[in-house]
């Protein structure tokens, strides 16, 4: 990694996750194997921004705790990229299980839980497919039937992304995307040292 850290992709260590490789690597990571419009690829990091947000309209008292889980819920793909599902399944266990032990470690190095709830984990998903959709029709060329046939239409939020967010879907620079993830990550830091004064430090989904 760029910090000088090394991590082993077999048994990876709490102690070699940094949150500045992660928003490095996910910066440069594109979504759509770069099949999308745009001057810029869209970025998984700008993909985990936003699904961070949706999830945060889906429930909007979602504890900073799990908003943080959200926002790191493909921070394993700093490391091994974004792999399109069709090739995932062929792929099938080896890479899940690769996945979840980089995800595990990369919890316990911001003080999460290694395995968070079924309830925080239903809600990102649930928020990544809605983004997924979004991206699919703004971004990627598919038509709406093609999106909501494969993803589903989005439902308790508006049919496009310039009604649901706050910048739309606008591919940034690789600069910008990096800033931006590393922004956010402090800013909701700040919300879980504020929350916690000297309290357990997970909260309930």
């Amino acid at each position: 990694m760029l910090s000088g850290r090394r991590l082993n992709l077999l048994d990876p260590s709490p102690l070699d996750v940094e949150i500045s490789d992660i928003a490095h690597g996910l910066a440069r990571v594109a979504r759509w194997n770069g099949q999308t419009h745009g001057d810029h690829a869209f970025s998984v990091a700008e993909h985990c921004l936003v699904v961070e947000e949706i999830a945060l309209k889906l429930k909007p008292d979602l504890s900073p705790d799990w908003r943080q889980a959200v926002l790191l819920h493909d921070a394993p793909e700093y490391v091994i990229g974004d792999m399109i599902s069709p090739f995932k399944a062929v792929i099938g266990e080896a890479y899940k299980a690769v996945e979840a032990r980089l995800q595990a470690a990369i919890h316990l190095r911001f003080g999460l839980p290694a395995e968070i709830p079924q309830t925080v984990k239903k809600l990102a998903k649930r928020a990544d497919i809605i983004c997924a959709y979004y991206e699919a029709v703004e971004l990627a060329g598919f038509d709406e039937e093609e999106a909501a046939r494969i993803f589903g239409r989005p439902t308790g939020l508006a049919a496009t992304s310039e009604d649901t967010l706050r910048y739309g879907l606008e591919p940034m620079s690789v600069a910008v995307a990096q800033e931006m993830f590393l922004k956010r990550f402090d800013e909701i830091e700040k919300l879980r040292e504020a929350g916690n004064n000297g309290k357990s430090r997970h909260a309930k989904a």
